[in-house]
């Protein structure tokens, strides 16, 4: 079968599905202060409906899977969509984003059901902060968390940073400090506009130069490594002599839409080929039919543009598109 690929020549073989727009916390660049008006459950693809779509997507060259929210681990039973995508022909790699808060409990049965990466958000070590950033969370559950996964054989585990100024960039030692002696992967995430492109944001934003800087400064010995298996577009760096990495993810500064391989299913069954612009095709409605699941996701991707030009958001610039109305959690991490 013809492989996903795109007007650019971009061959796609990455999806990532949100489960969920629900989330246990109310992180600052995901949900705005007042929350959010989640969806209807009955309007939530169902696990059925998510592996038919990746069964019409596997023969089309689509191998890696990550699971998003949302908070993915909200969603009841989620090691048994894991079990089902497993068992589907082609898929080779099955990933999760969560916030960890909930891993103690799940990370062996996430495992043992064919879950083989974990990436766990994690913006600040310090428990106060952390509770500021999150509007609530407690940062020993997540620690407990990467323990669990860790204990679980779940290898590489990542940690997401997402770098705000004025919030965390004088943790950034301390992150990198967390690679020394155990093999984790910090990445590094510069804070992108998704659903808004306000004076706040430009105010926050952080250009991950910074972290190199940091390096210098505290004398580290630091080279550019191949880093862990995985599908992201991170630039890995090494510490000499560390047992993990860090990584850094400019999708603002420096995009990486040229290498683009990555499709995003919403919790509600929408098709986003492009993070950032509004372009939506629901396929919840034809998940019963293989050809108009195929026939909408080349749909998607003959309509993807080039690029995201969020740095053009940055200096207010005019953008070719509209970019999405839809905040973080409502699109999937």
């Amino acid at each position: 079968m013809k492989p996903l690929t795109d007007s650019f020549g971009r061959v796609h073989d990455y999806i990532r599905i949100s489960v969920t727009d629900r989330c246990n916390l109310r992180c600052v660049y995901c949900m705005p202060a007042e929350g959010m008006e989640f969806q209807p459950h009955d309007e939530i693809m169902t696990y059925e409906e998510i592996t038919a779509v990746l069964r019409v997507l596997a023969p089309m060259g689509v191998s890696k899977v990550r699971l998003t929210g949302g908070e993915p681990l909200v969603r009841k039973d989620l090691e048994q969509l894991v079990a089902m995508i497993s068992a589907i022909d082609g898929i080779e790699d099955i990933s999760l984003t969560t916030n960890g808060m909930f891993l103690p409990a799940k990370a062996e049965a996430l495992q043992k059901a064919g879950l083989t990466r974990i990436n766990i958000s994690l913006d600040s070590l310090q428990q106060e902060r952390f509770a500021s950033i999150t509007r609530g969370g407690d940062v020993q559950r997540v620690l407990d968390g990467i323990e669990a996964a860790y204990r679980a054989g779940l290898d590489p585990i990542k940690l997401n940073v997402v770098l705000m100024k004025g919030f965390n960039q004088d943790e950034i030692k301390d992150f990198i400090a967390m690679t020394l002696d155990r093999p984790l992967h910090v990445r590094f995430i510069e804070y992108m506009p998704i659903g808004q492109s306000s004076e706040e944001w430009r105010r926050t934003y952080l250009p991950l130069s910074h972290v190199t800087e940091v390096c210098e400064e505290a004398g580290w010995s630091v080279a550019p490594h191949e880093g862990p298996g995985g599908n992201g577009p991170s630039r890995n760096l090494k510490v000499k002599g560390a047992q993990g990495t860090f990584g850094l993810i400019h999708p603002v500064s420096e995009h990486f839409c040229d290498s683009c391989n990555r499709l995003r299913l919403t919790a509600d069954g929408n098709i986003k080929a492009c993070l950032y612009w509004s372009d939506e095709l629901n396929v919840r409605r034809v998940a019963h039919d293989p050809a108009l699941i195929e026939a909408l996701f080349r749909k998607a991707l003959g309509e993807k543009p080039q690029n995201h030009e969020m740095a053009l958001a940055l200096e207010k610039k005019a953008q070719s598109h509209t970019p999405t109305g839809r905040r973080m959690s409502q699109i999937g991490g």
